[in-house]
C-alpha cells in the first residue's frame, strides 16, 4: 500500500537504462511517497549524432531494440493502469518543463556513473533546482548494492581477481524488488514513439544468416531467462559452452537486456540460485554470476576513473603511438576491419555478423579487438566507438572497459595481450562452421590476408614494451563530488 508524503506532490521517475518495472528502486520509492507519479523517458537527440568514425552514436540495431523496449514498457504500464510518457528532446530541457506543468517537486532516477551520462544527470538536476524541483539518485543498476561494498569506490582494487575475492566474502546479494501491481495515470499526453527514420536512421538490414533476433522489452528479457535457464536447461553447461561462436544457446544472450535495464542483474542472480537448489550447482552455474561480477567491476572502474578510461593511454598512461584516422592507410585498414575484409576468416566472420545482426559473441569480440589494436595498431578507441554504434548490447562501462583491457591500457593489464586469430579459429571453430556461415563468397573472391599476422604482432609487442617503460606514473583519479 502506498504511503504518500505529507504534501503528496507529484514525483517524476526518469527512466534511462532501466526499462523495466521489476527491481526498480526509484519507481518503488516514488509510489511509496506519492499518489501522482509520472514515468518519463527522454529520447535524447545527441545519442544519435554522427561520430567521426562515420557511424551514428546509436546505430540501427540498438535503436530498434530501444524503441521495442520502450513500447514494451509502455504496454506494461498501461496493463497496470499507468502510462509511460515519452518525449524527444534533451533531458535538461524536457524534464524541468514537465515538472512545472504537473507541479512536481521531486525527480527520482537510477544513478549513472560514466562521465557523459553523469554530466547529463548533473545538468538535469541543476535545471530542476531553478523550478523548485529536487533530483534524487538511487543505486540499483548493479548486482551488488553500492552500500554493501566492503570498500569505498576510490579504493577499488586494481584487478578483478582482488575485487571478486573481497565482494564474494563480504557482500551479500540483495533480493530484487517486486514490480508494482498498479500505477497511477497522470493527465499528461503520453507522446508518440518516434520511428527510426525520425531519428535519422534506416531500418537495420535483414539477413537470412541471423541465428537469433533480439526483441526488446522486459517481458522478452524474462522470457529469455525462462527459456534458457529453465526450459532449455543450458545453465548447467554454461562454462563449457560460453565460447561457442554459432549456436544460439551456447550463451545466455541476456546482455542486451542487462545493458538497457530491461532485466535486473539481481533477477538473474535469483534465478541462478533457485536453479542451483532445484537442479544442480556446479562451476557452470557459478560462471554466470562470475560474469555479472565483471559487469559490476567495469561499472566501478568507470565510476572511479571517469574520463581517464576514455583517454588514449587509458588508466595506465601508456604512451602507445596508436594509428588514427588522420592517416590514409589507417582509414583503409579501419574500413577493412569494419566491413570484414581483412583476409582473416575469424575476424571477418565476426565483423560481418556484427554488421548484419548488431551482435557477436564475447570470444569473437576479444579476437577482433586484439586484431585491431595488436596487429593493425589502430587506436583502441576507434574500435570501442564502432562497437558503441553497432552493438545491440552496448553498455558504456563494459564496452570501454573491455576494449581498454584488451588494448593493455585498462585494469588488470598483464603486459602484451595478443589473440592469435588463426590459432583461436582452430580452437573455437575447428570445422569452420562459423566462418563458413558468415563468409559466403567463393574463395577466389575472398581477400588475401592484409598483413603478416605474427610479424605485425611482434612489432606491436616491441612498441608496447617501449611505451610501458616510458609511461608516467599513474595518478589518482580526480576528486568528484
Amino acid at each position: 500500500m502506498r504511503q504518500p508524503s505529507a504534501d503528496n506532490h507529484p514525483i517524476i521517475v526518469w527512466f534511462r537504462n532501466d526499462l523495466r518495472l521489476h527491481d526498480h528502486a526509484p519507481l518503488t520509492e516514488a509510489l511509496r511517497r506519492s499518489d501522482t507519479v509520472a514515468l518519463v523517458y527522454c529520447i535524447d537527440p545527441r545519442q544519435f549524432r554522427m561520430l567521426t568514425i562515420g557511424a551514428p552514436k546509436t546505430g540501427a540495431f540498438r535503436s530498434r531494440f530501444l524503441l521495442e523496449s520502450l513500447e514494451a514498457l509502455r504496454e506494461a504500464c498501461r496493463e497496470r493502469g499507468g502510462e509511460l510518457i515519452v518525449r524527444l528532446g534533451e533531458p535538461e530541457q524536457v524534464l524541468p518543463a514537465l515538472a512545472v506543468s504537473i507541479g512536481a517537486r521531486a525527480l527520482y532516477v537510477h544513478a549513472e556513473v560514466a562521465p557523459e551520462e553523469a554530466a547529463v544527470e548533473r545538468a538535469v538536476f541543476a535545471a530542476l533546482q531553478l523550478v523548485d524541483c529536487h533530483g534524487s539518485t538511487f543505486p540499483g543498476q548493479s548486482l551488488v548494492h553500492p552500500d554493501d561494498l566492503p570498500f569505498a569506490v576510490a579504493a577499488l582494487p586494481d584487478t578483478f581477481s582482488q575485487y571478486r575475492s573481497l565482494v564474494e566474502r563480504a557482500a551479500a546479494i540483495r533480493a530484487p524488488l517486486e514490480p508494482p501491481q498498479g500505477l497511477p495515470r497522470p493527465e499528461i499526453a503520453p507522446g508518440a514513439l518516434p520511428s527510426l527514420a525520425q531519428l535519422g536512421l534506416a531500418d537495420p538490414p535483414s539477413d537470412a544468416r541471423e541465428t537469433y533476433r533480439f526483441r526488446g522489452g522486459e517481458s522478452a528479457a524474462l522470457q529469455r531467462v525462462r527459456e534458457w535457464v529453465w526450459e532449455a536447461d543450458r545453465l548447467r553447461t554454461y562454462k563449457s559452452t560460453r565460447n561457442g561462436l554459432l549456436r544460439v544457446d551456447d550463451s545466455s544472450r541476456l546482455s542486451p537486456y542487462l545493458a538497457l535495464g530491461c532485466l535486473s542483474a539481481r533477477v538473474v542472480h535469483a534465478n541462478v540460485r533457485r536453479y542451483e537448489q532445484a537442479r544442480v550447482r556446479n562451476a557452470d552455474t557459478e560462471w554466470l554470476i562470475f560474469e555479472l561480477r565483471w559487469r559490476d567491476y567495469f561499472r566501478l572502474v568507470a565510476q572511479k576513473w571517469g574520463a581517464r578510461l576514455f583517454a588514449p593511454g587509458g588508466l595506465h598512461n601508456v604512451p602507445y603511438p596508436w594509428r588514427g584516422l588522420d592517416d590514409v592507410g589507417a582509414r583503409e585498414d579501419f574500413a577493412a576491419w569494419t566491413t570484414g575484409r581483412t583476409g582473416f576468416p575469424l575476424v571477418d566472420a565476426a565483423m560481418r555478423e556484427l554488421a548484419a545482426t548488431g551482435y557477436t559473441s564475447n570470444r569473437a569480440r576479444q579476437n577482433v579487438a586484439s586484431f585491431l589494436t595488436r596487429v593493425l595498431g589502430l587506436d583502441w578507441r576507434l574500435g570501442a566507438a564502432w562497437f558503441e554504434s553497432q552493438l545491440v548490447d552496448y553498455d558504456v562501462a563494459s564496452n570501454w572497459g573491455n576494449w581498454a583491457y584488451v588494448a593493455g591500457v585498462g585494469n588488470d593489464a598483464r603486459g602484451f595481450r595478443f589473440f592469435n586469430v588463426l590459432k583461436q579459429a582452430r580452437q573455437y571453430d575447428p570445422n569452420d562452421d562459423y566462418t563458413r556461415h558468415w563468409i559466403t563468397e567463393p574463395p577466389a573472391e575472398y581477400p588475401a590476408p592484409m598483413i603478416d599476422l605474427i610479424a605485425a604482432a611482434d612489432r606491436s609487442a616491441e612498441t608496447y614494451g617501449r611505451a610501458t617503460a616510458q609511461r608516467a606514473p599513474r595518478s589518482a583519479p580526480p576528486t568528484r563530488r
